[in-house]
């Protein structure tokens, strides 16, 4: 289990965070919703898509780092829209020049547009590349234990499963791979893809996640500034209800009061 189960911090690449909600940064619909979703999450990382949103490289286009400043957010640039080890690797030193030189990023390598599923295979290959080139790469992943662990041994300083398709809004739909994944781990695991509403994130977190991440299920929402308050709710309710620890399951009733030594 990741040392980060004993104390209530979650820390990444030894940088320390009180909130285990991290947000991404894409389908809102101007910049100012963005800024207001943001800042209701309660979210200290924010991942920005760098073949999807300037940051920089762009000079005469709206820049999100104006609104989500560097100095008050980590910003996690992600390798979203990249479908081989190649371009990932590549995009993520554009983001390292893009921001002065930040090391941590959110890797992912997609096997297909329909799908969105990760490409395990040059997702080994890219983490790896990455590690050796002096990133700490926080990366998504299906959710295969073995891979997950796989990952965590190349160096990835975070593990990202799914729990469900990017962008379904499907919820938790493979409790026991991510419970799994999270009981083998020595690093971060935060589910990443597949959370619908706050009860999805909720039961993430129940399930011993160490964080979640999401973007569609706050920007897709009717009223996004409402749901990210919700989200932060939920991570946090989640969070504290692992830390308690359930009641075990029964398959039959228990009274709630004691009979022993009843009046009668």
């Amino acid at each position: 289990m990741s040392s980060e189960k004993n104390q209530d911090i979650l820390r990444i690449a030894g940088v320390d965070f009180s909130s285990r909600l991290l947000v991404g940064t894409g389908k809102y619909k101007d910049m100012e919703e963005t800024d207001l979703a943001t800042k209701a999450s309660g979210a200290e990382i924010v991942t920005v898509a760098i073949r999807r949103s300037n940051i920089g490289q762009n000079p005469d286009e709206p820049n999100l780092l104006d609104v989500l400043s560097p100095d008050h957010y980590t910003i996690l640039p992600n390798t979203a829209g990249c479908y081989t080890a190649d371009e990932a690797v590549r995009t993520c030193r554009l983001s390292r020049e893009l921001l002065g030189g930040a090391k941590l990023v959110k890797l992912e390598v997609l096997g297909d547009k329909k799908t969105l599923y990760p490409d395990v295979t040059d997702t080994l290959i890219a983490a790896e590349t990455l590690v050796k080139d002096g990133f700490d790469v926080m990366v998504y992943t299906s959710d295969d234990p073995l891979i997950a662990k796989r990952l965590e041994e190349i160096g990835c300083v975070a593990v990202m499963p799914l729990a469900a398709p990017i962008g379904s809004g499907l919820g938790i739909q493979n409790a026991y791979n991510i419970r799994t994944i999270v009981e083998n781990a020595n690093v971060p695991i935060l589910v990443d893809a597949g959370v619908g509403t706050a009860s999805d994130a909720a039961i993430a977190m129940e399930l011993g996640c160490d964080g979640v991440l999401m973007n569609t299920a706050i920007a897709a929402a009717n009223n996004p500034v409402l749901m990210a308050a919700a989200m932060k709710k939920a991570v946090e309710a989640g969070r504290e209800a692992y830390l308690a620890g359930r009641m075990p399951k029964k398959q039959y009733a228990s009274a709630s009061s004691p009979i022993d030594g009843l009046f009668l």
